[in-house]
């Protein structure tokens, strides 16, 4: 039996996340597998870092994915690479996603599925490089779900600089200022 992709919904929701690298991970790792002595063709960047509410007063979880190098920028001082992760949303589920990491601009990713209250998600997302590879604003255009908890959405954005930090509450997962069983 066919989906009905009329049976859908189209509309698109924002959802503003910042990733953030308190360098208390061991991420990322760089593997070389090049062995070239600048960044090259095939080398490998698996990761892990936290994730935070628009607003930075939550707690949401973590990222997890790996990133492949596949072209190495010198003009532009940074690296083109092609990415597969997740974002993890605790008991809301999770987001995938696919597409081109470029370090050195913004750049849109494919959102490829995810669990939970994102099962059936489909749309986009925009990586806004902010420090590299330390804090990047993600904005979501999600389409394909039931409408976001407001936990998730009725937050002010705090614009990007690279002063930005989380609250201390969620910065400490005291439990008013992350999601329920955020991911650690």
């Amino acid at each position: 039996m066919a989906c009905s992709s009329a049976s859908r919904p189209t509309k698109v929701q924002e959802l503003h996340v910042y990733e953030i690298n308190e360098r208390d991970r061991a991420s990322p790792a760089y593997l070389s597998l090049s062995q070239k002595p600048v960044n090259s063709l095939g080398d490998l960047v698996p990761f892990t870092n936290k994730i935070y509410t628009g607003d930075l007063q939550k707690r949401l979880g973590v990222t997890a994915g790996i990133c492949i190098l596949i072209e190495n920028k010198p003009e532009k001082k940074g690296d083109r690479y092609e990415a597969i992760y997740s974002f993890y949303f605790g008991d809301y589920g999770h987001i995938s996603v696919q597409g081109p990491y470029l370090t050195y601009e913004d750049t849109y990713l494919a959102v490829t599925g995810g669990s939970g209250i994102f099962e059936g998600v489909y749309g986009q997302v925009k990586l806004h490089q902010i420090v590299f590879p330390f804090k990047i604003l993600y904005t979501f255009y999600l389409k394909g779900i039931e409408d976001l908890p407001e936990e998730l959405t009725a937050v002010k954005l705090v614009e990007p600089s690279p002063a930005v930090q989380p609250s201390p509450a969620a910065k400490a997962c005291e439990p008013q200022a992350t999601v329920s069983n955020f991911t650690n």
